[in-house]
């Protein structure tokens, strides 16, 4: 067996997705973290954290891993969509179906994919 220690992301700008990460997740920022760290962390309350690293090249493809979100604070999927837009996400694909089922593929402001599902609440409701 292995622990997954960190989910490791990409970034062009480590500092500014993970602030945005940040206040889209209400995670903090790693202690001492600050405006051009070639690596900034998002502390979760356990592991796996969120590191994001600078690299010198773009994104140019469809991400291999991404995060699948969910709201919280008795936020609905599509209330939390609409936050996140306000936040500066973008919608790639909405695979929201009639019955309320399916999720919603968002781009961070750096364009990578992450998905925003039904929240807990909603599952159950169903």
């Amino acid at each position: 067996m292995i622990e997954i220690h960190a989910v490791t992301i990409d970034a062009a700008d480590p500092y500014a997705i993970a602030s945005w990460w940040s206040e889209a997740t209400g995670l903090p920022l790693g202690e001492g973290d600050e405006p051009g760290d070639d690596e900034v962390m998002l502390r979760t309350p356990q592991d796996p954290f969120l590191l994001f690293i600078r690299v010198p090249e773009g994104k140019t493809v469809k991400n291999r891993v991404h995060l699948d979100v969910n709201g919280t604070e008795g936020r609905t999927r599509d209330q939390e969509v609409e936050r996140l837009i306000g936040l500066g996400a973008t919608v790639h694909d909405d695979l929201r179906k009639p019955d309320g089922t399916g999720w919603v593929t968002m781009l961070d402001p750096e364009g990578n994919e992450f998905c925003v599902c039904r929240s807990t609440a909603e599952r159950e409701a169903q």
